[in-house]
């Protein structure tokens, strides 16, 4: 096939400066698309001032196809169009460049013709912006032109194997947990309840004793943190950084993350709101994230008009199927140097991703994460997304802002997350095998030296208001608790050189601590039969005076937590959930259930995914 151009070097084309190709390229459009005069002046100027490529301003506000765009780009480079899908690329090159790296690049390395490769990309500026590494790995190339939909695909058809392994194996092995053996798991799980018993047989005293004592250290630990927090946090999320006066160009373009599974609402949902963003459609890139056998939500986006800064990302079926390894899968894709991650019932504030670009655009370059705060818009359905609602008030506003004030490991929501793309790359994204790969990606952030800090914008999410469901979402998030401290207890003097003293001591207390605490709970729920007149075996083995300061103890903890709640509910505007509060007594022990739940599954089905069902109650 003979190719309609000459080599680009970089004394023609790659020197031409942005303005000068966006004027060229609007010239050789015009006689491929239906745009005025008035059309094509208003999209240049956007383009100028956003710092953007033209082609993607007139494909994301005036809707010019990717093929219009594509033969103007030929005439343009005066170089020739070509399907990759219908005369596919030499396999060698692309694995020679590396079809992630291509991906993520935006180019197609080819064939090799006359003397140098040919290179697909979508436009001119592509090419410029990945000719050092073509050139560094295949000597002379030169452009042809597809439209980015086309190139995705035949990298995919290709390389789609070599991309999922990539998408379950980008943590580096040492901080994964894909080398968890269950049956070692259970073996252990299997010891410490046979020693548990045999110590309650041959000394029951002792034992209840020592129980005892390790149960109410735990809970009075991981309670003295929480009050350290809230005080430290008192004024709520540390103040943002100023509004940056830089002009709107230097505004970032964000991708959007928003993983599907099984879900039949986008349409009249998740779509809707995300029109109601309020940031540049140019600079927005939102990639609907579904697995290739989710014959549901296809249907539904099947149904849905997405725009045009909107696309599906297929994640094609591999050893597993979580949400993380979905994410890895996608984030090749992403065309953002801020990455951001969505549930698809979220329901962000209209002016979340400003704040976003206008914090990092402020913050020091080891802030590699923002967390903004979440909130639920069911939360008077009933009594259970009441209780949820409180406890994720106390967890976001109060606890974790503390938690970062003080210095410690923030263990990350699973949404409103957003990271610079380069630290969360160099991680090597999500741990494609924890079911909290959130709270994973929080440790690991903090192990490599960079920090989470919170921005204060609401995302309002669903509450769980249903008991079973309820709890396999609670089980799945206490079983990654348990993986999580386990695998980066594997190595603990490292742990400790990572973090220092302070932050390997927090660790501690949130994941074994919260761990242990929910198992132990039983412990001391015995407590409370005191009121009721029910003697405790504890208080024959206890001087008086110690049995009762285990007991004021107890009540000051609970007294801890309603505090906190109080101070929570008020900061989220929500002072009618303050009755509600006294019944939280009744509302942690269903996480005892879900931690049982949890742990038999550390032995059974370790990366199993439990999806939690949404749908109980929709925003008006």
């Amino acid at each position: 096939m003979e190719l309609l151009t000459s080599p680009l070097t970089p004394d023609t084309r790659l020197r031409t400066t942005p303005a000068a190709a966006n004027s060229d390229f609007g010239t050789a459009l015009s006689a491929h698309a239906d745009l005025s005069a008035s059309d094509m002046a208003r999209a240049q100027q956007a383009a100028t001032r956003l710092g953007l490529p033209l082609a993607d301003v007139l494909y994301a506000q005036h809707g010019v196809s990717r093929r219009a765009l594509a033969i103007a780009q030929t005439t343009h480079s005066h170089s020739q169009l070509i399907d990759p899908l219908h005369d596919p690329p030499d396999p060698r090159l692309v694995a020679q460049f590396g079809s992630a790296k291509a991906l993520r690049g935006g180019i197609l390395p080819w064939r090799r013709l006359g003397g140098c490769v040919v290179v697909l990309a979508p436009s001119v500026e592509v090419f410029r912006r990945n000719h050092d590494d073509l050139v560094a790995a295949f000597g002379t190339v030169r452009l042809a032109i597809t439209t980015e939909d086309l190139l995705q695909k035949s990298i995919c058809a290709g390389f789609g194997s070599q991309l999922v392994r990539r998408a379950e194996t980008r943590v580096r092995d040492v901080e994964s947990c894909r080398n968890w053996h269950a049956p070692t798991a259970m073996k252990a799980g299997l010891c410490l309840v046979f020693g548990t018993i045999l110590a309650f047989v041959l000394a029951p005293v002792t034992a209840l004793a020592a129980l005892i004592g390790f149960t109410v250290l735990v809970l009075a630990l991981s309670t003295g943190v929480k009050v350290a927090a809230a005080l430290i946090g008192r004024h709520g999320v540390a103040p943002q950084p100023a509004r940056n006066a830089a002009t709107p160009a230097r505004l970032p373009v964000i991708t959007l993350l928003i993983p599907l599974f099984r879900e039949r609402e986008i349409a009249d949902h998740l779509l809707t709101r995300l029109e109601a963003i309020d940031y540049p459609r140019e600079l927005l890139d939102v990639c609907l994230v579904l697995e290739a056998g989710d014959h549901t939500t296809k249907a539904a986006l099947g149904r849905a008009r997405l725009l045009t800064w909107m696309r599906p990302i297929t994640v094609p079926d591999g050893t597993i199927k979580t949400k993380p390894r979905a994410l890895n899968y996608a984030l090749d894709f992403a065309r953002g140097t801020i990455i951001g991650v969505y549930d698809a019932e979220d329901a962000p504030a209209r002016d979340q991703l400003r704040i976003v670009a206008n914090h990092f655009a402020n913050a020091d370059p080891k802030v590699a994460c923002l967390q903004g705060m979440l909130d639920y818009y069911n939360s008077a359905s009933n009594w259970l997304t009441r209780c949820f609602t409180l406890e994720y008030a106390a967890w976001f506003r109060v606890i974790l802002p503390g938690y970062a004030r003080m210095g410690l490991v923030v263990p990350l929501g699973g949404t409103t997350l957003f990271f610079r793309r380069e630290p969360l790359e160099q991680l090597g994204g999500w741990d494609a095998h924890n079911v909290t790969e959130d709270a994973d990606l929080g440790v690991r952030l903090a192990r490599h030296g960079y920090r989470t800090e919170f921005v204060n914008s609401v995302t309002e999410e669903e509450a769980n208001g249903r008991f079973w469901p309820w709890v396999k979402q609670r089980s799945r998030w206490l079983k990654g608790y348990a993986i999580t401290y386990a695998v980066h207890m594997r190595d603990p003097v490292r742990l400790w050189r990572d973090l220092g003293a302070w932050r390997f001591f927090g660790v501690q207390v949130l994941f074994a601590g919260t761990f242990a605490q929910f198992l132990l709970m039983p412990v001391l729920w015995s407590f409370w039969l005191l009121p009721f007149g029910v003697p405790h075996p504890v208080a024959d083995i206890l001087p008086v005076a110690a049995f009762w300061s285990l007991v004021a103890l107890l009540i000051a903890t609970e007294l801890a937590h309603l505090t906190i709640a109080f101070v929570a509910v008020g900061r989220a505007g929500k002072r009618w959930l303050w009755p509600w509060a006294i019944t939280m007594q009744l509302y942690f022990p269903l996480a005892t259930i879900a931690i049982y739940k949890g742990v038999a599954e550390l032995a059974w089905k370790p990366f199993y995914w439990d999806k939690t069902a949404h749908g109980v109650l929709l925003p008006k």
